[in-house]
């Protein structure tokens, strides 16, 4: 298997697994926000994330107090 396969598996796990968000709300948008898959404690694996996903992380952490408020973990409702 190769390398990209695996990376595409464990995000699948990943998303399939997780039960908790990051989110990121936006300061001026009330309907905007940035969410990430994470754990209980808001760790997110960067390394999991897709390239467009992981620039909006990164984005989102360094505009904090900017353009979005304090991330907050939530549970995310089972399907």
């Amino acid at each position: 298997m190769g390398r990209i396969s695996r990376r595409r598996m464990a995000k699948r796990s990943l998303h399939m697994n997780c039960s908790h968000e990051l989110r990121y709300q936006s300061l001026f948008n009330p309907g905007r926000a940035l969410s990430f898959p994470c754990d209980v404690e808001g760790h997110v694996q960067m390394e999991l994330l897709g390239d467009h996903a992981l620039a909006n992380y990164l984005y989102a952490r360094v505009f904090v107090g900017r353009e979005y408020a304090l991330p907050l973990v939530s549970v995310v409702p089972s399907h």
